[in-house]
């Protein structure tokens, strides 16, 4: 019954009034001086304590201690490079390396010729020909002949009047080329988006990965604490499960970073290349967020909309090439023949000069074919407007989202200052006063940290909502040059 009433009263005790770390091991337990017939523990050697109280009191980020992790993967080199410079030359590679770029360029240099084959419809064609061959005739009462005859013949033909229908033909090809340049370059802002983009998530999640191995340091330098502090006493080997549990989870949050981080560069390799220079600082680029006004004025710059303007110009032009070619056409002729051969007369010559004239009358299908190339330019340029639109609304969500998420980066900032207070007092207190126990230690390490992952996720959304936001408009490119 004395037994009972001893154990009973000593976890009461221990439940109420938790002494401070040295004092609490170091110190005789009163109740156990009370009961004769209970062997009496030897007391812990004081070195063991004081390794403990040392070990804990120097837990910080500091503390490089031995991990799980291994593949020696946050051993991230970075880079002294300017980061507005890495960006550029990183957009470069993707430039040089993109085949969709390059067939890009390609169909725009065939809009370019199929532009200047039109505008030579108007120069005057010039075509030679002619024939060599064994010929031969019978006639009934005098002797056959055959040998051989050939013939040369010179054609001249150009268009004198065709009520602006060659004049159209151009201008529509024109107009095509230069949505094929627009489109060009929309391809290249698209590509310097997509490599923009990457660059940052793969800084974010290096950076996520460097606060998790904080973390985890902090961790292991707690189990080890803990560790030392159950040997001598063993009814706190509980903590020391929480604590290697949260350890665990630390470790993988590093493991599932790095995962994502694999395949950031992953598809950044295939922009840029396999060999990915270190990662530069972009904690100070596109941090500004530009006037919600000057960009939607901005929005009729962007070449996505640049080349549906173009194509709807070269449909109207196409439907004006449409009426003219039912309008009269005037063009010029001139042409000549030689013949010479050993059947007939040896040498023969003819020739014809001047020009033939064609007025349509009716056709039955011409008002259909106007009708539809008209309706054609009508229909882009309401895809033009209806895209203009959605893109105005689109940069009013991206600009909010910016500027919502670089508040919250700041706001996220003013509360670190209280967490790492508050982790600061929480640790001491459990060190040193034994006011708190292990679970707020590591609630206070948890939130502390979980916090700084968010500040980096706030600030690389708001930077990536800005860089999305100047791609809508002129292009990333311009605020990174």
């Amino acid at each position: 019954m004395l037994k009972t009433l001893l154990a009973v009263s000593r976890q009461g005790l221990r439940r109420v009034l938790i002494l401070p770390l040295s004092l609490a091991l170091l110190a005789p337990d009163p109740l156990l001086a009370q009961t004769r017939n209970r062997p009496k523990k030897a007391a812990p050697a004081p070195a063991a304590f004081a390794a403990a109280e040392v070990r804990q009191s120097r837990c910080g980020e500091e503390d490089v201690l031995p991990t799980t992790l291994g593949r020696g993967a946050l051993n991230f080199e970075t880079s002294s490079t300017d980061p507005r410079s890495q960006l550029q030359q990183l957009v470069e590679l993707a430039q040089q390396r993109s085949q969709g770029l390059g067939a890009a360029n390609l169909l725009a240099q065939a809009a370019r010729s199929e532009w200047e084959e039109a505008k030579a419809a108007r120069i005057p064609q010039v075509n030679l020909g002619g024939t060599l061959a064994q010929t031969g005739n019978k006639t009934e009462g005098f002797p056959g002949q055959s040998g051989i005859q050939g013939s040369a013949n010179l054609s001249v033909s150009a268009p004198l009047y065709d009520s602006g229908r060659n004049a159209q033909l151009a201008n529509w090809r024109s107009q095509l080329a230069e949505a094929a340049r627009h489109g060009l370059v929309s391809v290249e802002q698209q590509l310097a988006l997509q490599t923009v983009s990457l660059a940052m998530d793969r800084s974010r999640y290096q950076l996520q990965a460097q606060v998790y191995a904080q973390y985890v340091r902090k961790m292991a330098c707690l189990v080890e604490a803990l560790d030392t502090i159950v040997q001598a006493d063993r009814g706190r080997a509980s903590e020391l499960v929480q604590a290697q549990k949260n350890q665990q989870q630390a470790e993988l949050a590093v493991v599932q970073t790095l995962s994502v981080l694999r395949q950031v560069e992953s598809r950044l390799r295939r922009f840029v290349g396999d060999r990915l220079p270190p990662s530069a600082s972009y904690s100070a680029l596109l941090t500004q967020v530009p006037e919600l006004a000057e960009m939607q004025r901005d929005a009729e710059l962007a070449p996505e909309l640049a080349q549906l303007e173009a194509q709807a110009r070269a449909q109207s032009s196409y439907a004006e090439s449409v009426v003219a070619s039912y309008k009269p056409q005037v063009n010029l002729l001139m042409g000549g023949t030689a013949t010479a051969g050993k059947i007939g007369p040896s040498k023969s010559a003819e020739f014809v000069a001047g020009v033939s004239v064609n007025i349509p009358i009716y056709n039955a299908g011409a008002e259909h074919s106007i009708s539809a190339a008209r309706k054609r330019a009508e229909a882009v340029r309401l895809q033009r407007e209806d895209q203009l639109e959605a893109r105005r609304y689109r940069m009013v969500d991206m600009h909010e989202a910016a500027v919502s998420s670089f508040d919250r980066a700041r706001l996220i900032v003013d509360i670190l200052r209280n967490s790492e207070r508050v982790r600061a007092s929480t640790l001491q207190q459990w060190q040193q006063l034994g006011r708190r126990s292990l679970f707020d230690v590591m609630g206070a390490e948890a939130d502390y940290y979980s916090l700084r992952v968010a500040q980096v996720n706030a600030l690389v959304d708001g930077q990536q909502a800005v860089a999305l936001l100047w791609s809508m408009g002129r292009g990333v490119l311009t605020p990174l040059r």
